[in-house]
């Protein structure tokens, strides 16, 4: 069936309620291959009748495993390589590789019918491994991709004036995004900072980037989408049509509410120049650390905390400072003219500070900030090319960003830290919280994951998703992380599993330290704890009643399911068994 077919036929539905709320059903089980009620051959060449090439078989993942673009390329890659006692990659044991929202609904449909449980993936960066499961039928998104402009979009059946935006299918990855949007059309798109990170799960957990303090949320951009439900129907929804499942997959959380296969994303006028500052600051004594910390946290108050500054600054238990922020909407001048007054008190105290690479600050050309090709001819290695023949010369990822390619995770966890924190009466405590937690493990500061201090409007829209209110007033989300060498399948077992348990208790350990400063802050799930037993409030605080009931009216009997995802109390840890209600 055609696009416009399905929504001829959903038109069609237009008088008739929505799935309604209902209690759930009597308790079941999903089936599992050798179990009897798995479907026959023949069932498996109706689908694929449906569907043609797009059914597959998904083969074991293979390297090279530091290529990101080569794990997103195979139906069994997960850019994550498992984590500590929590999880490890499962092959499903079919695959659509989708090639449009006809593919999606006939799967979906699929495994509605024959109790299958259902993996959805795009890009594959679910740290916590939602988007793979043994035994499972996967809908594939990766090959929808496509990008196109749009002059001036309205949402359908709203009478909003038009505003340029972009069309994205649901396995393009934001590299895609920005090549087309940025480089080649000369405006910007709230994406993320990792390139290879697929658009469509990045919307539905929120989607930071590096320059949301002036741009929000990529949740808050989303203007319309393409999604299929539980029931196999292809809908267009926006604020205007279905608006409460419109509002649940921005923010909610990747593959709790259906299928999303397109969104219109909107886009906003490029500014000349982005740039950044980067230093590793290094400390003499733990006196001289906590100094640095306090003059840093000053100076982040007067200077930074406003919607030019984002990324991170990160402390280390070596009393070392990283400084790697981004800006935008700064010439090379004025971003250097900003840091003066730290770096003139850095230079007062020879005896105490040095740093283990030049400071440097700086700007260039925004519209080539993702441009590959731009940036060789500058001298600047900063990027890393998919080298594979006939990859897209556009396909590049941030050098930064390669430790995080195949990674396996000890542990991991991350909370929002309320403006007020940068209150003179409270910067004392929190000073201190951050002293000490860095004697544990590093802790990283997202000052871009939090929207505190950052654009009022844009923070308003970012108010108007599932994602979790905390974030609007955060000044920063707090990331504290360990992992070791890759555990894919022909890779050196570098394994030791006393130090893997050591690293996870030291996060831990720094996790209570800063905790108690927000205790209602909130975590973010795109980047959290495998084993958070307060998920629901976490993630979503007061949103969750309203998303749970959304999920009850669109997915009343739990096809869809991740791991502390909306609804998943309902079932068993693997999500193959329903809890009695």
């Amino acid at each position: 069936m055609r696009r416009r077919d399905l929504f001829k036929a959903v038109a069609g539905l237009a008088m008739i309620p929505v799935m309604g709320v209902r209690a759930l059903a009597a308790p079941f089980r999903r089936v599992r291959p050798g179990d009897a009620a798995w479907p026959k051959a023949s069932d498996w060449e109706a689908l694929r009748k449906q569907v043609g090439e797009a059914l597959i078989r998904p083969e074991p993942l293979h390297g090279p495993y530091d290529n990101p673009f080569n794990i997103g390329d195979q139906a069994a890659g997960t850019q994550v390589s498992g984590w500590l006692n929590a999880w490890k990659p499962g092959i499903s044991a079919y695959a659509v590789k989708a090639r449009g929202g006809e593919d999606v609904a006939a799967a979906v449909d699929f495994a509605r019918r024959h109790k299958l449980r259902l993996v959805v993936k795009g890009g594959a960066h679910s740290y916590q491994g939602t988007s793979n499961a043994p035994d499972s039928l996967l809908v594939w998104t990766r090959a929808m991709n496509r990008v196109q402009l749009i002059d001036g979009f309205t949402p359908e059946g709203c009478s909003d004036a038009p505003v340029p935006a972009v069309s994205v299918e649901a396995g393009a990855m934001w590299i895609d995004v920005y090549d087309a949007v940025t480089t080649k059309g000369g405006r910007y798109a709230q994406g993320g900072g990792c390139t290879t990170v697929g658009v469509a799960g990045h919307v539905q957990s929120g989607g930071f980037g590096s320059f949301s303090k002036r741009w929000g949320t990529a949740a808050g951009s989303v203007l319309e989408a393409e999604i299929v439900t539980a029931d196999g129907t292809l809908r267009r929804v926006n604020k205007c049509r279905d608006p409460e499942l419109f509002w649940g997959i921005k923010g909610g959380g990747g593959g709790s509410l259906g299928v999303v296969t397109r969104l219109i994303l909107r886009t906003h006028d490029l500014p000349e120049f982005f740039g950044g500052a980067f230093a590793t600051i290094r400390a003499n004594s733990d006196e001289a650390y906590r100094r640095l910390i306090t003059r840093f946290f000053d100076f982040y108050a007067e200077a930074l905390y406003n919607p030019h500054w984002g990324e991170q600054a990160r402390l280390r238990g070596d009393n070392r400072l990283e400084i790697s922020m981004v800006c935008q909407g700064l010439t090379a001048e004025e971003a250097k003219a900003v840091w003066k007054p730290f770096l003139d008190w850095l230079a007062a105290s020879p005896g105490d500070y040095g740093f283990d690479e030049d400071f440097w600050a700086g700007a260039s050309v925004a519209r080539a900030w993702w441009d590959a090709e731009a940036r060789r001819k500058r001298g600047s290695t900063a990027m890393v090319s998919d080298d594979r023949p006939g990859a897209s010369a556009a396909h590049v990822w941030w050098r930064g960003d390669q430790e995080q390619c195949s990674v396996f995770l000890y542990g991991y966890e991350s909370l929002w830290l309320p403006g007020s924190l940068l209150d003179s009466a409270r910067r004392p405590a929190l000073v201190e919280a951050l002293m000490a937690a860095s004697r544990h493990k590093k802790v990283e500061l997202h000052f871009n994951k939090g929207l505190g201090g950052g654009d009022v409007e844009m923070a308003a829209l970012a108010r108007d998703t599932a994602t979790n209110p905390e974030a609007a007033d955060a000044f920063a989300l707090a990331i504290i992380a360990d992992g070791g060498p890759s555990r894919f399948p022909g890779m050196p077992d570098a394994r030791d599993e006393e130090k893997a348990r050591q690293a996870a208790a030291a996060v831990d350990a720094a996790t209570a330290i800063l905790a108690p400063l927000a205790p209602a802050g909130g975590s973010y799930v795109s980047e959290s704890n495998f084993f958070n037993k307060s998920w629901a409030r976490s993630f979503w605080g007061s949103n969750y009643p309203r998303l749970l009931a959304a999920k009850r009216r669109y997915d009343p009997d739990g096809l869809f399911f991740v791991h502390h995802g909306v609804g998943s109390e309902d079932w068993s840890a693997d999500g193959f068994t329903r809890d009695a209600t």
